[in-house]
């Protein structure tokens, strides 16, 4: 029997191999059952920071029901060209159907209650209402609520004012006509050709049907077996729903990795990857921020399972059909068999005499190869450099609302403002709230005078206020993801910030600078010190080279990602002016665990393609799975896809095909 730690357990698996599918089969489908089951337990609030203005939206929202972290509605009239808007006939009329609409609950503020002139269009005829539906909270049960609202808002108001033409618009509206208006034929052509994709490439590099279905089922054990995890650690901790974008695609991808590697390495490289992205994982998931520790137990969780499917499962699943680890067009090369010692013949001189020669030429050929390479590996790297500073320039936050969907009802509404020179920010508006005893007006008219803001009411209306307290509504002209709207809201935070306490800010256009704080403004932090947890986990079972080389490559790979993102969308043709605030915290985590492993197998002695082809795999299925029109989703996926490009051509050109077997591990005992 192998004292190899990894070949022992390699060896307990096969010799009880039906023992050991069994249980990860009951892993895949109880598991799977459990994690579906159990997703109501992970907070499906995507806004949670545990910032001030966090703090502020969590006591709008237990005071008064609604608001706080939720845009809220817009609705839009334009009335006919010869009425007089800002008569209290026509601004009540509105605001009276506004009310009526909106339902019990609701707290609505326009012309009429305020007598703001923010509240009317620069046309003459185009007046607007805010309104807060009475159910709604950051969730996805609460949103989608609001976007039932908006439809009843709709259909009420053009019922009560048959003559006006009447609009609803919003953050959420505008989010859900993305989401409803569904891929065209040319997108479902893509999808389905990406899903064929996956099948075709995992084909060719296994050459078998078992070759090609058996990383698909790594990968599922692994998804069910690590969000059974996560759940069970929600239960304890809050957990952001994030994760189940995270985990699947990652152990797609390494289960990729691990299924392409030769026996003789896989348990090494699945150890040392494991325990050096738990290590960085782990020290993630004791951060004071949700979406930070959300990421590290999410990434502990995969690596864990991972791992163990990796040691057990894998080679049962490799002795029930003979495995060729190379794609044919890739295999060709092969390594000459080491003879054995014997005692030297003439025949065995000449031999040897050869093999010199041959070791020259082939010492020659590298020598060319490698400066064949060198031009391509240079601009790869100054490719990865120029993303990285591109990182530097990201701008968290929702995407402007222009570019969250092409057309729709709330597309319309949005349209109709723009033409009345009604500024976008009216889709984000903060609140204020102001604690019993203080002055609500005198504080709506503090904030009045910030540059930047558009209007400043307290509306008297008995829903804005609520024992004792009341809500002051501030509505900023740009948006809060622009430059220029990120100004305001810290220019509005620093004018609320004297006297004797300071005012909280909250509401739907705090969310993003909240996020920037509160959680990427740990991040000098949070990387070093889970990079450094990784370079000591893997320089114990490898050697200090191979881990400087891994954990380096794996942190340009995250960062890189994140700049590829800010190229694509926010200096590219979408123009959404931000990138959604979680997306690079999941799409850098992704890149730097995939990163991480293929480093690792490669050092270990791995094939060339393996890191090509789990590139390649994760790719597609992201695509195949999320590509379509909802501006958010599109992110995520293509953050993903692009993670997946640089590591398949790092991959590429990290290990050529023909290369000698070059291990880096050390003895057998520190892989335990």
């Amino acid at each position: 029997m192998s004292t190899e730690p990894t070949l022992r357990i390699r060896d307990f698996a096969l010799r009880h191999r039906v023992a050991v599918g069994v249980v990860w089969l009951l892993v895949l489908l109880l598991g799977g059952a459990a994690a579906v089951a159990g997703l109501g337990r992970l907070d499906q609030s995507f806004t949670a920071s545990g910032g001030p203005g966090h703090r502020a939206n969590q006591a709008i929202q237990e005071r008064y029901g609604n608001g706080a972290a939720v845009a809220p509605l817009v609705a839009v009239a334009s009335w006919p060209a010869a009425t007089d808007v800002r008569t209290a006939e026509t601004a009540g009329r509105f605001a009276d159907a506004v009310r009526r609409a909106a339902g019990p609950g609701a707290r609505t503020v326009s012309f009429a209650g305020t007598g703001d002139e923010g509240f009317l269009g620069a046309d003459g005829r185009t007046v607007y209402a805010l309104v807060y539906p009475g159910a709604g909270k950051p969730d996805l049960a609460g949103l989608a609520a609001v976007e039932a609202a908006a439809g009843t808002l709709r259909a009420g108001l053009r019922s009560a004012l048959p003559a006006v033409r009447v609009e609803v618009t919003g953050v959420l509206p505008l989010q859900h006509d993305s989401a409803v208006a569904g891929p065209g034929p040319a997108v479902l052509a893509v999808k389905a050709g990406c899903a064929l994709g996956l099948l075709v490439l995992l084909v060719l590099a296994f050459r078998s049907p078992l070759g090609a279905s058996a990383p698909l089922l790594l990968a599922g054990v692994t998804s069910a077996g690590a969000l059974v995890l996560v759940e069970a650690v929600a239960r304890f901790t809050e957990i952001s729903f994030i994760v189940v974008y995270l985990v699947p695609v990652t152990a797609l991808v390494l289960a990729v990795h691990r299924w392409a590697q030769p026996p003789g390495t896989a348990g090494r490289s699945a150890v040392a990857a494991g325990a050096a992205g738990a290590a960085a994982c782990a020290v993630l998931a004791v951060f004071p921020a949700a979406f930070l520790r959300s990421v590290g137990v999410a990434g502990l969780a995969v690596w864990a399972v991972g791992t163990a499917a990796s040691l057990t499962l894998a080679p049962v699943l490799g002795s029930l059909a003979t495995r060729t680890t190379r794609p044919s067009r890739l295999s060709r090369p092969s390594r000459p068999s080491r003879p054995s010692p014997t005692a030297p013949t003439a025949d065995t001189t000449r031999t040897a005499g050869a093999a010199a020669t041959a070791r020259t030429a082939g010492a020659a050929q590298r020598r060319g190869g490698r400066r064949t390479r060198a031009l391509p590996a240079a601009v790869g790297l100054a490719l990865l450099v120029l993303l990285a500073g591109a990182a530097t320039q990201l701008r968290v936050g929702n995407p402007e609302a222009h570019a969250l969907v092409a057309g729709g009802p709330a597309r319309d509404g949005l349209d109709r403002l723009a033409a009345a020179g009604v500024p976008s920010g009216v889709l984000n508006p903060l609140e204020v709230l102001v604690p019993a005893g203080t002055d609500a007006a005198a504080v709506a008219a503090r904030a009045a005078r910030v540059p930047g803001v558009l209007l400043a009411a307290a509306p008297a209306a008995a829903e804005w206020r609520r024992d004792g307290s009341a809500v002051v509504v501030v509505v900023p002209e740009e948006e809060p993801m622009t430059a220029a709207g990120a100004a305001t809201v810290t220019a509005l935070q620093s004018a609320l910030s004297g006297g004797t306490a300071a005012l909280p800010v909250g509401g739907s256009g705090v969310v993003d600078r909240d996020l920037v704080d509160g959680v990427y403004g740990l991040l000098p932090f949070a990387v070093p010190a889970a990079a450094l947890a990784a370079f000591l986990a893997l320089a114990a079972l490898t050697s200090a080279g191979a881990a400087v080389r891994a954990v380096s490559g794996a942190l340009l790979a995250a960062v890189a990602a994140a700049g590829a993102l800010t190229v694509l969308w926010q200096w590219g043709p979408p123009d959404t002016g931000a990138v959604t605030g979680w997306v690079p915290l999941v799409v850098g985590a992704f890149a730097f665990c995939v990163s991480l492993d293929r480093s690792a197998a490669s050092a270990a002695g791995g094939p060339w393609w393996a890191g090509p082809v789990a590139a390649g795999a994760g790719a597609l299925a992201v695509l195949a799975v999320g590509i379509g029109p909802q501006v958010e989703l599109a992110l995520l996926v293509s953050g993903f896809a692009m993670a997946a490009l640089f590591d398949a051509l790092a991959g590429g050109h990290r290990t050529p095909p023909g290369s000698p077997v070059r291990p880096t591990y050390r003895s057998s005992f520190q892989l335990v």
